[in-house]
């Protein structure tokens, strides 16, 4: 015999993908469908028709889905985290007074 007997698990440490769609974007996803599925109810209990109310919304969803995909493809797995928080910095700091540089010891 020539080998373990163990089956190693090759991806550990990949981000994990569904059709093209990866990491937090299928989270994306799902909530966003759910969202939808509760307009659905809402729009059809306050009586609206329902051929307009399934027309409404197979056309968010799709514009929806459209959005998410590209977003997958555009940021990658952390790309759109490291945009929020790159918006997060601030662009130049500030100080009026000298006071902070004579505090510093030597």
């Amino acid at each position: 015999m020539n080998g373990s007997v163990y089956v190693l698990n090759k991806g550990v440490n990949k981000s994990i993908e569904f059709k093209g769609l990866k990491a937090q974007y299928i989270w994306f996803l799902g909530a966003g469908l759910v969202a939808l599925l509760v307009v659905f109810a809402l729009l059809y209990i306050l009586g609206i028709n329902a051929y307009l109310c399934i027309a409404m919304i197979l056309s968010a969803g799709a514009i929806l889905t459209a959005n998410i995909y590209k977003m997958s493809r555009q940021y990658g797995q952390y790309g759109m985290m490291k945009q929020l928080a790159k918006k997060a910095l601030p662009t130049a700091i500030k100080n009026n007074s000298r006071q902070v540089f004579f505090l510093l010891e030597d």
